[in-house]
């Protein structure tokens, strides 16, 4: 099967432009490093398994989400 000429240009066009980067490199580290710690260590910290560490079963856990759900609504 042969690739749309559009999506070969597209990929030719982003693999010269990440090839010839110097200071974009840099920055994309530092975005993944940002990200990384956004969402892996910050998660821990600032938002703990609620539901695990008050309920003990499923049925327990669906039944306060629909409570807290249904007061929201009101």
């Amino acid at each position: 099967m042969k690739t749309p000429a559009f999506l070969y240009h597209l990929y030719t066009f982003y693999r010269d432009g990440f090839k010839n980067m110097t200071v974009g490199r840099t920055l994309w580290i530092l975005v993944l490093i940002k990200l990384f710690i956004m969402f892996a260590v910050l998660k821990v910290f600032f938002f703990p398994d609620f539901l695990n560490s008050r309920f003990d079963n499923n049925e327990s856990k669906a039944d306060y989400v629909r409570q807290e759900l249904l007061k929201i609504n009101q």
